[in-house]
């Protein structure tokens, strides 16, 4: 038995695709359908259902069927006999990669925010149809997924198949007029399709990622596809990616892309290139090696684990390691890029709050719903994530006299679970480690998963051969970087202690840090800042008259709250050291076997398993 789905993409005035769902109904009990509440990768409950409308069923004589709604995101249609069809329509307003999209420049569409589920039958293989829409010729629109073909047109238009309804939502499609460019990493093909990117070097981008692609399948040693497609979403400002087995939805800005000509390094270049990283290295982790709790998932509720943090932080720490060892970016860009993070990181007061752990179980209502409390409330757990995976890396090593790498964690990972399907348990992880050493791992997990004690990173640099270093920031765009020059005399800076934006010509104050001078004086999230000793304050003049006061002093502010207007004291407060720099020690600094464990960190995978780029 085949589920077949028809999709029509009505109208890109309306925004709006209908859905015909063909199967063969129950006769005695009926069918119950659901449509999922949240996609794979976004942890967040987003209620796809709220976009359907119009949903009606009929018989295969065209008879009207009774089909009852029974919660937020179910419906049960009564018993009859043969086939039944369910059609609804789909609003489709979404620009980022987690639901659908539909104008007259593209469409796009995820699975799991169009198509009901039918309970019992998710295990049969499931066909989608996409008739040729009458505009897709003379608008060039093309379609690119990694959705099997059984039967389409050049255009990519016609009928697909799958063999169940996990991967028939696991394959988003892009149709538009986009431009593609081909490689292939030994011997699989590999796509990457591009919207609304114009005057882009493609050529760069085809000799950078494809490399990227080879030392993730080198590190793991094997290449478990068949085909693999980037879609790239270029926008005037937008950023992020989501997962999928075969494949990966990005949007970046168009400034990240790579023009014509452009021969330095570029950092929005790199911060493309390690997103495409770090979704593509999903196809193994996260994707294949999986959390028992979203594995079992049925889509209708929170999956709760407090796995994230490995998932997605050891991802994100791989991600941006790929790209010196593929020799795509310099070392000392790389640690530029890793002292960025650690910035982030302690300008978090939250760390001291949330472990990531319970950053990780807490996603669905925290990390993915942010107030203006988050700083002080929560960890990332991306970005904390990352560096408990580089200590986790500095352990094995450290442990093993260097026979052991966080790079032999994932083989083993990957041989046990990622090919065999079988799915993580809560504290699986510790226990293989613990396996892998030998010996108990539970002091580093104790304090850095599951508490909140300070990573101490300039211990676990200086195994590396990499000086280490908090300073105070010198302006709000300072975000640390590689040191290359050590003896620098810097001015000290006053700090307001709370995040602004510009509202109407004035700053108004968005989130106030534990701690600060800010809280101390009685901002609030929300209050407009208009004058600082009596002189009227912009956005722009905010840091010149937060600094005529020296450490120690006071300043009158005069503020807005609720339209009354108050007058609050701030005490002037350097600028805390949460700036990181990070550098390479020099055979007179550090110790041989640090120098050693750099090299071998830094080292490619292709080297111990070559890989062919074509």
């Amino acid at each position: 038995m085949t589920i077949h789905y028809q999709l029509a993409l009505l109208s890109p005035y309306t925004h709006e695709y209908q859905v015909i769902l063909s199967l063969p109904n129950d006769p005695v009990t009926g069918t119950c359908l659901t449509l999922p509440a949240w996609i794979p990768g976004s942890y967040r409950i987003r209620d796809f259902a709220k976009h359907l409308s119009g949903v009606t069923a009929c018989d295969d004589q065209a008879a009207p069927l009774t089909l009852d709604k029974t919660d937020k995101q179910t419906w049960r249609l009564a018993p009859s006999q043969g086939q039944v069809q369910i059609t609804y329509q789909v609003y489709a307003w979404d620009l980022s990669v987690r639901t659908a999209y539909f104008d007259q420049t593209r469409a796009y569409f995820n699975g799991a925010g169009l198509f009901m589920r039918v309970l019992d039958q998710a295990d049969q293989p499931h066909q989608l149809q996409i008739p040729t829409p009458e505009f897709a010729e003379s608008a060039h629109w093309c379609v690119a997924t990694s959705m099997p073909a059984r039967e389409v047109d050049g255009r990519g238009f016609g009928l697909y198949q799958v063999e169940n309804y996990a991967a028939f939502i696991d394959h988003p499609f892009e149709i538009s007029n986009h431009r593609t460019i081909e490689f292939t990493v030994d011997d699989i093909p590999h796509r990457m399709a591009f919207t609304d990117a114009d005057e882009v070097d493609f050529a760069r981008i085809q000799e950078d990622v494809a490399p990227i692609c080879a030392e993730h399948a080198a590190m793991f040693g094997e290449l478990p596809i068949q085909q693999y497609l980037f879609m790239t979403l270029a926008t005037a400002d937008g950023y992020g990616g989501l997962e999928h087995r075969d494949s990966t939805s990005l949007i970046c800005r168009r400034d990240d892309l790579p023009y014509a000509g452009l021969k330095r390094q570029n950092k929005a270049y790199d911060q493309f290139l390690a997103l495409c990283s770090h979704e593509y290295f999903h196809l193994w982790h996260v994707k294949r090696i999986q959390p028992d709790a979203i594995q079992s998932s049925q889509l209708d509720k929170e999956a709760h684990t407090s796995l994230l943090w490995f998932f997605e932080g050891v991802t994100s720490y791989y991600d941006e390691l790929a790209l010196p060892r593929s020799g795509r970016i310099t070392v000392e860009s790389y640690l530029g890029m890793l002292a960025e993070s650690i910035t982030r990181l302690m300008r978090s007061p939250g760390r001291a709050r949330q472990s990531v752990a319970e950053s990780s179980f807490d996603a669905w209502t925290k990390f993915y719903q942010q107030d203006e409390n988050a700083p002080n409330a929560i960890v990332s757990y991306y970005v904390k994530g990352a560096l408990v995976a580089f200590g986790l890396d500095h352990l094995l090593r450290t442990h093993s006299q260097d026979k052991l790498s966080l790079d032999d964690l994932m083989r083993h990972l990957w041989r046990k679970y990622g090919r065999t399907g079988s799915g993580l348990s809560e504290r699986q992880v510790e226990k293989e480690v613990a396996w892998l050493l030998q010996t108990s791992v539970e002091p580093f997990f104790s304090h850095y998963v599951y508490g909140v004690t300070e990573l101490p990173l300039a211990e676990w640099f200086a195994d590396f051969a990499i000086g280490y270093q908090l300073r105070p920031a010198q302006s709000t765009q300072d975000m640390g970087g590689y040191l290359s020059l050590r003896a620098l005399a810097r001015p000290e800076i006053i700090s307001l202690g709370a995040k602004t934006q510009e509202q109407e010509g004035l700053v108004q104050i968005t989130q106030v840090l534990h701690g600060g001078a800010a809280q101390l004086a009685g901002l609030a999230p929300g209050d407009l800042l208009v004058a600082i000793d009596g002189e009227r304050c912009t956005p722009n003049r905010l840091t010149a008259l937060l600094n005529r006061k020296s450490p120690g002093g006071s300043l009158k502010l005069t503020v807005f709250r609720r339209d009354l207007m108050m007058t609050l004291i701030l005490q002037a407060m350097p600028m805390r050291a949460d700036t990181c720099e990070l550098w390479l020690l020099d055979d007179s600094e550090a110790d041989p076997a640090a120098l050693s464990r750099r090299e071998s960190w830094l080292r490619s995978s292709t080297h111990d398993h070559p890989i062919t780029i074509g």
